[in-house]
């Protein structure tokens, strides 16, 4: 189903976690659960993995995971502030260490001059914040597989195990 690159950067995230001891929680909106998706397509995976919320609409990023209502309206479910807020709320919510998070618009509509289709925010929380800012193109297949992609590597660095 995920492409052997894809299951290798999963693997080494869960590996990264599992020897540092630390529980992963995944926090999504335009991946809809593919990167929860991918990391369970791993045997061992439910060692570290710990939850993954689906929050696709903005009152479920309220209600699940915390995100204010006025960073939506702010900043919309599109943007750095929504990814970070999302990320700290699922480890608030989980208690696990690493949390991950991605918001993005994966087309086919959807876009604008300001928020194109492939636009996506990536958030991963841990000792560390990291943040990163993406416009991928392709169809809404492909930009999702490459946000998947992209935060597990991001994952990867902020545990320090990155390929790069």
């Amino acid at each position: 189903m995920f492409s052997k690159e894809l299951l290798e950067a999963s693997q080494r995230l869960l590996d990264g976690c599992h020897r540092r001891g630390i529980g992963l929680v995944t926090a999504e909106s335009c991946t809809g659960g593919l990167l929860a998706g991918c990391l369970t397509a791993v045997p061992g995976a439910s060692d570290v993995f710990i939850y993954g919320f689906i929050t696709y609409a903005n009152e479920a990023k309220t209600e699940i995971l915390g995100v204010p209502e006025a960073l939506l309206i702010e900043h919309g479910a599109v943007s750095e502030e929504v990814a970070l807020a999302m990320a700290e709320g699922a480890r608030r919510t989980s208690h696990a260490v690493l949390a991950m998070a991605v918001t993005g618009i994966a087309g086919p509509g959807g876009g604008t001059a300001e928020k194109p289709v492939g636009l996506v925010h990536l958030a991963v929380v841990t000792r560390k914040t990291l943040h990163e800012r993406h416009e991928f193109s392709g169809n809404r297949d492909e930009i999702r597989l490459a946000v998947v992609a992209a935060v597990l590597e991001l994952g990867l660095k902020a545990l320090g195990d990155a390929a790069t």
